[in-house]
């Protein structure tokens, strides 16, 4: 641009005229001061469009408390806290929650299934609980989508579960040398077609 006879300055200028939505009177003579005390007071904050002052602004309603009388929102309250029973007093049982996927030798050795060692690529959740001094038919099991309720004389255990599980496709196996209840849930999660191809 610098052979048509525009400086930088010009330049900077006539977009700053484009893109500013007010229109500034030309009633100046002098071309040279103007530009030059411009140049002078102009800077990257002046092109384009003036901004809004703070009377325009409009606050986010993402932030501001509702006029009602809730004392919580349903965001706050946690999922299947209905399920939660702080009278009982029988103790909670030692669990652990393994995470299982079904892998075969074209995973293992070439790698052809896309299958990771990550916890989107496992099919299944196996709880393991102990449960000392106990038959198995004193055992009360329910599953829900993303909850396992047990109930035993001796022990309780409400157990919010990481995934949300098939609630009628599980399986569950007592070992009476080990006291042992294992509780094998398939999961049942949205991407769970496109990650276990």
């Amino acid at each position: 641009m610098e052979g048509l006879g525009l400086s930088s300055f010009q330049n900077l200028q006539a977009l700053s005229d484009l893109l500013s939505t007010h229109q500034e009177e030309d009633d100046d003579d002098d071309e040279g001061y103007k530009n030059g005390a411009a140049y002078a007071q102009m800077g990257p904050g002046q092109i384009g469009p003036p901004p809004q002052t703070s009377k325009d602004k409009q606050v986010s309603t993402a932030y501001m408390k509702k006029n009602s009388k809730d004392i919580w929102s349903e965001e706050e309250v946690a999922e299947d806290s209905q399920y939660d029973d702080f009278s009982d007093p029988r103790p909670q049982p030692e669990y652990e929650i393994i995470l299982k996927q079904n892998v075969g030798a074209e995973d293992l050795f070439l790698g052809l299934s896309r299958k990771d060692p990550s916890s989107m690529c496992c099919e299944a959740m196996l709880v393991k609980i102990k449960l000392p001094d106990t038959k198995a038919t004193d055992v009360a099991l329910d599953v829900k989508e993303k909850f396992l309720d047990l109930r035993t004389p001796k022990y309780k255990l409400g157990l919010h579960l990481p995934h949300p599980v098939h609630r009628e496709e599980g399986t569950a196996q007592f070992y009476r040398e080990r006291e042992e209840l294992e509780v094998t849930l398939l999961m049942n999660r949205p991407m769970d077609s496109i990650n276990l191809q």
